[in-house]
């Protein structure tokens, strides 16, 4: 079981806007608070979102080696469609618009969200199959 993901941002009153809009929306519960970062918690794993001080730049590359994206399941297609609409009100874009909500494949139902920064989120419908 996965314990905890730590993602450095550029500036942490952005990435509280998207991230932690979208973690609340989720039912992530505020778990940790420090000057530089916060962290949210569902069940036993949390995710840090930190303006760490040892940043050596300024914006997140999803195509260099390390993160590319994080996938949340979520509660049904109605619940990814919803989020996918309010998402954008939060710094979200949709990747893959002409393509949506099949962008990684016929049988799989997601959206594809990036933020300003360059951190990519997949939202999965729970009953959908998983993708790799």
């Amino acid at each position: 079981m996965l314990h905890h993901v730590e993602l450095w941002v550029p500036d942490l009153d952005r990435a509280m806007a998207g991230f932690g809009w979208l973690l609340d929306a989720m039912g992530y519960t505020l778990y940790q608070e420090w000057d530089k970062g916060r962290s949210w918690r569902l069940g036993a794993t949390y995710l840090v979102i930190e303006q760490s001080p040892a940043l050596t730049s300024d914006q997140h590359d999803r195509r260099r080696p390390g993160l590319n994206h994080l996938a949340f399941h979520i509660e049904g297609k109605d619940m990814v469609d919803a989020l996918t609409t309010e998402a954008v009100r939060h710094g979200w874009h949709l990747m893959f618009a002409d393509r949506h909500p099949h962008a990684g494949g016929e049988q799989h139902y997601a959206a594809y969200l990036e933020n300003d920064d360059g951190f990519e989120v997949e939202l999965v419908a729970t009953d959908e199959p998983s993708s790799p």
